[in-house]
């Protein structure tokens, strides 16, 4: 079967066929779980490699540097996509479950 972009077609067929518009609003489980880990292991990362790096685990601090830049980078977007699902749960306007991509 071809596929046929409707987005361009002209005629009175897909006008008389249309249903009423519904959003469907329901929250990502998959893709919220996988923010919230993301979130949870950003902030412990920063958080043991900041004691890392001052206790100097392993002879020297490079390696709590890498700790905490590696959660500062699993913290970021975990918690921005973990704000997007709480405002779209909580219903604040701008922001809808649809703006978590999905994985």
């Amino acid at each position: 079967m071809a596929y046929v972009d409707h987005a361009f077609s002209i005629s009175d067929e897909d006008i008389m066929m249309e249903t009423s518009y519904t959003v469907n609003n329901k929250p990502p489980i998959k893709e919220i779980a996988l923010a919230v880990a993301l979130l949870v292991f950003g902030v412990l990362g920063l958080v043991f490699g900041v004691i890392m790096a001052v206790n100097k685990v392993g002879g020297d601090h490079t390696h709590g540097i890498f700790f905490a830049l590696l959660g500062g980078v699993l913290f970021l977007p975990g918690f921005y996509y973990t704000r997007i699902a709480y405002y779209a749960y909580k219903g604040y306007k701008g922001f809808s479950f649809s703006n978590i991509p999905p994985v």
